[in-house]
């Protein structure tokens, strides 16, 4: 299989992003009970609504939060590529794209618990629903209609594993430093396993082929690790908030893909590109149980290769979003946070959205 039969395609979950959370609030509502300025026996809210999928300061020692979720992405767009957590090769270059919409919806649960104070683990288990419509058309075919090629896929999605640390006691003016590393499994519907519409080993043709799949991947076929240091800033009403991160995904060799009839095509070595993660944010405190936040991140990921050579129609992705969220405190044990993200490049989707019910016990 020629090394051009794969290019990248741009979709953000936000899954390359760790920072700030209601944990995260109660430590930084700690340090000011500590300074004085809230007594003790006053509990208060989040002081910041969550606007990216994981926290950073830890869950109290002891404690459990049980948060599902669930998310929903929207992205048009004239290009494919591969980004975060979802590598996903699942489109040969054999057809003119004009024209790729995909909905994406993902339900997960993650728990977390606080070893220590300042040690916290987790694990967060997905299960996503994707549908793709693509308009395109055929090179070599004698029409210039466009022909619309429409594929869907529902399954368990790639089982993470976390762990972060803070390493700094912090406080009203200081800075508070937390470390973290995720792993992500293959548990997810590999898709090399999906089928195409190829009869054979795909190749351009007047016969219809396309190599597009028949059903979508919920897993991207990699695992990946991902280190991460988050910084908070801490003021009397606001809480300002960063992250700066490193995904690498690890190459997979022998690797074949399924075309139509169940035969097999080899596909060699594969390793997706790193990917380099930066986000910033402001939490501002509205009362005593709502807050708001406002943030933008961006992730840079490298080029696709192929038996150790750079796929010549893969390029380096550029995703950048803007956040806002709010959250607000039922009880000293629920809270419900809504986040809304907004697409700034071309390879992000068009709008996402979030919606988390953290439950503390």
């Amino acid at each position: 299989m020629h090394s051009s039969d794969y290019t990248k395609m741009a979709i953000v979950s936000g899954l390359l992003m760790i920072c700030p959370s209601q944990s995260q609030a109660q430590t930084v509502q700690s340090t000011i009970e500590q300074s004085g300025e809230v007594s003790r026996n006053e509990r208060r809210p989040s002081d910041i609504a969550p606007i990216f999928p994981q926290p950073g300061i830890l869950t109290p020692q002891g404690s459990y939060v049980i948060e599902p979720a669930v998310q929903f992405s929207h992205s048009s767009s004239k290009r494919i590529a591969v980004v975060g957590f979802n590598v996903v090769p699942v489109l040969p270059g054999f057809i003119d794209m004009h024209e790729i919409k995909r909905n994406s919806t993902a339900a997960s649960l993650a728990v977390r618990h606080g070893v220590t104070n300042r040690l916290e683990l987790e694990l967060k288990v997905p299960y996503g629903y994707r549908d793709d419509t693509i308009v395109g058309r055929q090179p070599g075919a004698a029409t210039a209609e466009d022909r619309i090629v429409r594929a869907e896929g529902k399954a368990i999605g790639d089982v993470e594993l976390a762990s972060r640390y803070q390493f700094n006691e912090g406080g009203i003016g200081k800075l508070h430093f937390i470390g973290g590393l995720r792993f992500k499994t293959r548990t997810g519907r590999d898709p090399f396993e999906v089928e195409n519409d190829c009869l054979t080993r795909c190749v351009p043709n007047n016969t219809g082929q396309t190599g597009l799949p028949l059903d979508l991947p919920t897993g991207s076929g990699f695992r990946a690790v991902e280190p991460s240091l988050t910084w908070l800033l801490p003021s009397n009403r606001a809480i300002f908030f960063g992250t700066f991160s490193y995904m690498h995904n690890f190459k997979r060799k022998d690797v074949v893909r399924t075309v139509r009839n169940g035969e097999r095509e080899a596909l060699g070595e594969l390793e997706p590109g790193a990917g380099v993660g930066v986000n910033v944010g402001l939490g501002l405190a509205i009362d005593e149980r709502a807050a708001v936040s406002f943030g933008y991140d961006h992730s840079s990921i490298g080029r696709m290769r192929q038996n150790g050579q750079r796929v010549p129609s893969s390029v380096r992705t550029q995703i950048g979003t803007a956040m806002v969220g709010f959250s607000y405190h039922i009880d000293r044990i629920r809270s419900v946070n809504i986040s809304l993200g907004v697409g700034l490049t071309r390879d992000a989707p068009d709008v996402s959205l979030m919606l988390r019910l953290p439950m503390t016990f």
